[in-house]
């Protein structure tokens, strides 16, 4: 049987070298796993502390090597930042850190790499003072995305406390699905109601232990996207023709299936394989896959369609922070112009007085706020619907993790007046 510490490094190497995402792969892991609970919390742990302080990490690595950071083997500089991790913000003994790291980089690495690994830890151990002055360093976020902060925060104070947010950990957060589970079952195993929602809890174990989780009559999904869906929803009538163009893995669209009473929902994934797993969640409503661009015409029309858009997905750097190492500046272009196309398609479909919902995950301006702006330019039969609660001056939704305990995310209302 694998160590923790092994195992942990597996999963790291994992999401590093690959488009797997830590969310995803760390439970299964788990699950498959014989670890006892002490182990695995030390799992989890090691794996989302060392992607959040990855920036932290390396700078202090940096600082005790003779050769740039890039010219270290990948799999030697993950064991190292798992040590550096252990050794600077855990605060593991610095024997025990260090022997350990050498120890799991003799088995991943190979004896000649755990000298080096052995020289590089005993530096860093002797160097736990350690303190970055660059807030890239400190905070452990990319340039880009603290510039991205400011440009909307305009509040340094604000800034550092989204940093140290991304920062924190996060519980696993459940909804009960109206109707297919209660919030009086998600207590009755330890579940806590979070203050002013029906339906959110948070949960300190592992959600796989829940059987309504296990059966799929619970989900595990943040409290920002529950608030997307429920606002979202509070535009209904009855009898309404809905359309979730970019289902993903199905959250939004499971709550959205199990709110809507009457009327038609469609469900749309445009990865088969993912469409397969919507299929698992949402019980009343048609799964389709198609690409949201190009809306087939024998679907027809719609009075309320969900664009929940591909973004960069900043806004969630709690939950998954390999995103903040993963994405670049660069994406932006691509993302903004598939967003773009995904909202004039929305319009084409969309019957007179019916409501997109443009939601990302994502807080930066070129993908909330000027993607808007540029839409309702295209498309000035489009007017905004200011939220009743927490809207900005444009009458858009802009979630805090700082400040709501949410991912950061974005939702703006654009109803079809003519």
């Amino acid at each position: 049987m694998k160590n923790p510490r092994q195992l942990a490094w597996e999963l790291l190497f994992e999401v590093e070298n690959s488009n797997t995402y830590s969310n995803l792969a760390v439970p299964r892991a788990l699950t498959e796993s014989d670890l006892e609970k002490r182990d695995r919390g030390l799992v989890t742990e090691l794996v989302y502390g060392t992607l959040r302080m990855r920036g932290f990490c390396d700078a202090a690595i940096k600082r005790h090597l003779d050769r740039a950071l890039g010219d270290v083997d990948l799999k030697v500089l993950t064991v190292l930042r798992m040590g550096a991790y252990q050794l600077l913000i855990m605060k593991t003994p610095a024997h025990a850190a260090v022997n350990e790291t050498v120890d799991l980089a003799k088995i991943v690495c190979g004896r000649s790499a755990s000298s080096f690994v052995n020289a590089i830890m005993r530096r860093i151990s002797e160097d736990l003072e350690f303190a970055p002055t660059e807030i890239e360093e400190k905070y452990s976020h990319p340039k880009w995305i603290i510039s991205a902060l400011r440009d909307l925060l305009k509040d340094e104070e604000l800034v550092t406390a989204q940093l140290i947010a991304d920062n924190e950990v996060a519980s696993p957060t459940l909804i009960a699905w109206p109707g297919l589970s209660s919030p009086e079952e998600l207590q009755a195993v330890g579940a806590e109601p979070i203050e002013g929602s029906l339906r959110a809890f948070l949960f300190k174990g592992s959600p796989g232990e829940i059987p309504a989780i296990r059966e799929r009559r619970a989900g595990v999904q943040d409290l920002g996207s529950q608030i997307v869906v429920e606002e979202f929803f509070q535009t209904s009538l009855p009898n309404l023709r809905w359309l979730d163009m970019c289902a993903g893995p199905g959250g939004k669209a499971a709550y959205l299936d199990a709110l809507i009473d009457s009327g038609e929902f469609i469900a749309n994934e445009p990865s088969s394989e993912r469409a397969r797993l919507v299929g698992q969640v949402v019980r009343r409503g048609k799964i389709t896959s198609f690409d949201g661009r190009n809306i087939p015409d024998e679907l027809g029309t719609f009075d309320r369609i969900l664009v929940d858009a591909p973004c960069t997905g900043i806004g969630a750097l709690r939950r998954r922070p390999e995103v903040r190492w993963r994405r670049i500046p660069a994406d932006l272009r691509a993302l903004i112009a598939l967003q773009s196309e995904l909202l004039d398609s929305a319009a084409a479909k969309l019957n007179v007085g019916g409501v997109i919902g443009y939601a990302t995950c994502s807080p930066h301006l070129a993908e909330t706020k000027l993607q808007v702006t540029d839409f309702l330019k295209r498309h000035p039969n489009f007017a905004r619907i200011p939220f009743k609660r927490g809207s900005d001056p444009d009458g858009d939704m802009q979630l805090w993790t700082y400040r709501d305990g949410t991912d950061a995310m974005f939702l703006s209302l654009l109803k079809r007046e003519s």
